[in-house]
Formats: C-alpha cells, sequence, structure tokens
C-alpha cells in the first residue's frame, strides 16, 4: 500500500512527467490496481477483522486516484473501488443463496450497492477543486450512505463506513452525531490525508500546513473529546438478562424447511437453563430473551407457555406469528403466569425476502417469491418486560438509524437486538451486525443484548464494549447484569437533523462546483 501511495504521489504531484515515468495517458496502469486494493483495505478494515485504521487509508489512495480526473474517469475508477469492496463485504450471500442459486445474487446486489458510490464519485471532481475540498468529497461520500440507506424498497445500509469503526477511537462520535458523523470523520480523514500527500513535495508556508493538517486531526481530536460523554453507569437500577441460543442447522436457504428444528432447540436450551436456574449454577435472571424466528404462533401455545413458566420470568419470544390478514415477524413478551402479552411488530421488512417487489423479476434471484409478504409493523419497538421498558430492533432493524432511536424516544431503557443468522452461514454477516449494534449502544447510550439463533450472540455495554459472547452454532446461553439508562446522548437529540444537515451540505457543494465550472467555461 505504501508503494502504491508512493507512486500516485509522484504521478498526481507532476503534469509533464520526465521520461521513463508514466505518461498521463499511461498513469490508469497504476490508478487502477489502487483503486481496486484500495476497495479491499477498506473490506479488511470491517469486522470480522481489527484493521479499523484502513479505512482512511483505504479513502486516502481512493482520493488520489481521483485526483484531477475528469468526470468520466472518476467514475470508472469509483465502480473500481466501490465494487471491489462490496463484492467482499457481501460475500457471506452466498452461503444463505449461493448453494442453490449460484453467483448471481451476490453479484447483483454487489454491483447496485456500487453504484451509489459511483454516482458520488462521478460528482467528486465538481467539488474537488473547492476551497477546503476533503470536506465536500467526505460529505459526497455521507450523500451515497444515505441515499443508499433508503432506496429503493427501504435502501441496504450494509457497509457503511462508521459500521467498520467499533474497534477504533472514531466510535465516540456516535453520541455526537451517530452513523452520519462518524462516517463523515472516517471520509475526512481519508480524503485530508491524500490532500497532505499531494502537497507533500510542494513548498507550503506554515500556516498551509496548518491548515491541511487540521482536517487529519480534528475528527480524532473530536472523537477522543467525546469520550466523556459516552456514559455507562446504571441511572434507574440495573437487570440481569439471560440469552437463550438455541442453535440452527447451517443449510442456507433450507433453513425454510427447520423452524420445527429450530424451535426444538430453543425449547430445550431453555429447559436447560431452567435446570441451571433450580441448581444454583446460574443465577436467576429478571428477563430471558430467545432469538428472532423461532418458532410459530397460530394462537395459545401450551408447550412456550410451559417453557416459561419453568423459567419463572418473562420471557421474549421471536417467531412468525399468524393474524387474519397473513403473517408478522413477531418478538413477543410471555409471562410466566398469564402467557402471551404485547408483541412487537418488525417495521423494516427485507426486501425479496419478506416481502417481495417485482415478484416475476425476483424469481430470478429469490427463494421466496412464492410466500406471501409479511406484514410491517406501524409501532415503535417498546415493550415492558421485568418492569422495564425494552427497545427492540429485529435483526436487519438494527442497520437502520430511525428504529433504535424512535425506541429511545419512548422511554427505552435497554435494547435488544434478536436475530436469525442462520441463514447466513459462518461468514462476516454476523460479525458485521454485531459491529452495527456495539455502534447502536454508544449512539444512544445503552446496554444492548444481541439473541441469535446460531450466534453470536452478546451482551455489549453502552460504550460498545462486548462483555460475553456466544461462538457460532453453539448452543448455549449467557447471563448479564446490564445497566438501565434513561438520559439522552446529543445524537438522540439531533436525530435525523445531523445527517439532513450533511446532504444539504453535499448538495450545494456540488452547486458551486458546477457554478465554478461555468465561471471557468466563459472565462476560456
Amino acid at each position: 500500500m505504501a508503494g502504491v501511495v508512493a507512486g500516485l504521489r509522484r504521478v498526481t504531484a507532476r503534469t509533464t512527467p520526465p521520461a521513463g515515468t508514466p505518461s498521463p495517458r499511461r498513469d490508469w496502469l497504476l490508478r487502477v490496481p489502487a483503486a481496486i486494493g484500495a476497495g479491499v483495505a477498506l473490506y479488511f478494515s470491517f469486522p470480522p477483522y481489527q484493521f479499523w485504521w484502513l479505512a482512511p487509508i483505504a479513502i486516502a489512495v481512493y482520493g488520489l486516484v481521483l485526483h484531477e480526473r475528469s468526470k468520466r474517469a472518476a467514475t470508472g475508477y469509483s465502480l473500481l473501488f466501490a465494487l471491489s469492496f462490496f463484492l467482499l463485504h457481501l460475500l457471506w450471500l452466498q452461503d444463505f443463496l449461493g448453494r442453490d442459486l449460484g453467483p448471481w445474487p451476490w453479484l447483483g446486489l454487489s454491483l447496485v450497492m456500487a453504484l451509489y458510490l459511483t454516482a458520488a464519485g462521478a460528482l467528486m471532481p465538481l467539488v474537488a477543486r473547492l476551497p477546503a475540498a476533503p470536506v465536500w468529497l467526505a460529505l459526497l461520500f455521507v450523500l451515497s450512505e444515505a441515499v443508499r440507506g433508503r432506496f429503493p424498497y427501504g435502501g441496504f445500509p450494509w457497509g457503511k463506513l462508521a459500521f467498520g469503526q467499533v474497534e477504533g477511537p472514531l466510535l465516540g462520535l456516535a453520541a455526537l452525531g451517530g452513523v452520519p458523523l462518524v462516517s463523515f470523520a472516517v471520509a475526512l480523514l481519508g480524503f485530508s490525508l491524500s490532500a497532505l500527500i499531494l502537497r507533500a513535495r510542494t513548498t507550503v508556508s506554515a500556516r498551509g500546513w496548518v491548515g491541511l493538517a487540521i482536517p487529519v486531526v480534528l475528527p480524532v481530536v473530536a472523537a477522543l473529546a467525546a469520550w466523556p460523554l459516552v456514559g455507562v453507569e446504571a441511572q434507574t437500577g440495573t437487570r440481569t438478562i439471560a440469552v437463550v441460543q438455541g442453535n440452527a442447522p447451517d443449510v442456507g436457504i433450507r433453513l425454510l424447511g427447520e423452524l420445527p428444528t429450530i424451535r426444538r432447540n430453543h425449547l430445550q436450551t431453555s429447559r436447560e437453563l431452567a435446570a441451571a436456574i433450580r441448581a444454583g449454577t446460574s443465577p436467576k435472571p429478571d428477563l430471558v430473551v430467545w432469538p428472532e424466528s423461532t418458532t410459530g404462533f397460530n394462537g395459545p401455545d401450551p408447550t412456550i407457555d410451559a417453557a416459561v413458566a419453568e423459567l419463572g420470568v418473562p420471557t421474549l419470544i421471536g417467531g412468525l406469528y399468524r393474524v387474519p390478514a397473513g403473517q408478522e415477524n413477531a418478538y413477543v413478551s410471555w409471562d410466566p403466569v398469564t402467557g402471551q402479552g404485547p408483541r412487537y411488530v418488525k417495521q423494516q421488512l427485507v426486501p425479496f425476502s419478506e416481502f417481495i417487489p417485482l415478484r416475476e423479476i425476483a424469481r430470478l434471484f429469490s427463494p421466496f417469491t412464492d410466500n406471501a409478504d409479511l406484514i410491517a409493523g406501524t409501532r415503535p419497538g417498546v415493550l415492558t418486560a421485568a418492569g422495564t421498558p425494552l427497545g427492540v430492533a429485529i435483526c436487519y432493524e438494527v442497520a437502520y438509524d430511525y428504529v433504535l432511536r424512535e425506541n429511545v424516544d419512548n422511554g427505552a431503557q435497554l435494547l435488544i437486538v434478536p436475530t436469525n443468522n442462520a441463514w447466513f452461514g459462518r461468514g462476516d454477516m454476523t460479525y458485521q451486525q454485531l459491529a452495527m449494534a456495539r455502534l447502536r449502544a454508544v449512539e444512544h447510550g445503552r446496554a444492548v443484548v444481541v439473541a441469535a439463533t446460531s450466534g453470536v450472540s452478546a451482551t455489549i455495554r453502552p460504550d460498545g464494549t462486548v462483555l460475553r459472547s456466544l461462538d457460532m452454532y453453539t448452543p448455549g446461553t449467557l447471563t448479564e447484569t446490564l445497566p438501565l439508562r434513561t438520559s439522552t446522548t446529543i445524537a438522540d437529540r439531533l436525530g435525523r437533523w445531523t445527517e439532513i444537515a450533511m446532504v444539504l451540505l453535499a448538495l450545494l457543494a456540488v452547486a458551486a462546483g458546477i457554478r465554478r465550472g461555468v465561471r471557468e467555461r466563459r472565462a476560456d
């Protein structure tokens, strides 16, 4: 990577290269592998890998690749950068669909996701010549993530820069501005590094160096300053939570027919937990949580009634809940005495899986097209159990900013993320999703419990630290005492306005870049 950076610096620093150096017409021979290498480096900045620091380096190399390129060239290089990243980042789709449908769903989704950053990259030459260019370049990166996370069909937020920073110092910024601010800080740091590299062989005044260094230093300083705002102490007591991970077969999309097995596994693991509580080898919890999609509900369920009664404490059960209009992906509060209680219904359904747009076209790549669409919920996921308001985000929902923010706004003091990761095999997906839960802990100042059918289940402190976890494809339980908190972070108080402001600034920068280009053409 250091050699690539040095080579790019030589190429971009000279308008008329001396004999023996690459000409401008041939510098693509260096820029193409650099763009692809930057995308690969960005992939390794995300969990399960611990190389969070690769993200700003990858963005810096990407910035060098785009330096003084035309919009057409920037589009091509951005596609290479984004596609090399998403092909690796979403490879877990092969564990899910590839066994039966081949590589096309993985390749197709990776390409679609890459197009958002490609579109932003096409705009980057417009803002690259404005004063404070790294700021506007970073805002365009955030703009691409904002659009990708919403359109079409609710978007797909996987792979946002922020989700790769849970082991790094920039995580503290989540308490100030959530995911958008952390992503902006990573991109700003990277593009500022590329600006420093480009000026390294140019005489710059001391004042000029300070101006170039500020955007590099500022994100890290701001993040470190934010950490004292991340509270971890209990404010309204604690609750002891037990997580049941019953396990599931590793069979990809054939898990569709394994719901009875998943139900049986979780009932058995619950019975083992109840026996351990009676024997005194496990502390008695205040609440037990099951993962998503562990059973089906068609009304009263005497078997679940008996399992919860044996545990003797309120239990949250995830499953498919049949109602007259169809089925819901629900999370049900179950009392050991009174039985079934209120439920939360998943709001952010997965396109082409839990609901099917363009059904005839979807038959080419989705195994779910013969299933009826699930019914989406319409209310925030706050359930009261064990005398505690709990905020629930089911699986995929943890990637979306609004779901847990609404829960905290409605009084949730602890957050629960039930998920069924068994669909996705032993790849990166479960670790990527766990990282999202860790970021949400810091963003909202709440402890988080992740309950997964086949792992990784985990308990997380409000500062994003994983206290305990269970290995993948291993049945078991974990019990942890976690703090209840009521204070709201600055990120919660600002809500979506942080991202809205960044998007508007990015659009204004593009408009300014267009205006500058028009003026220059008129002057010529």
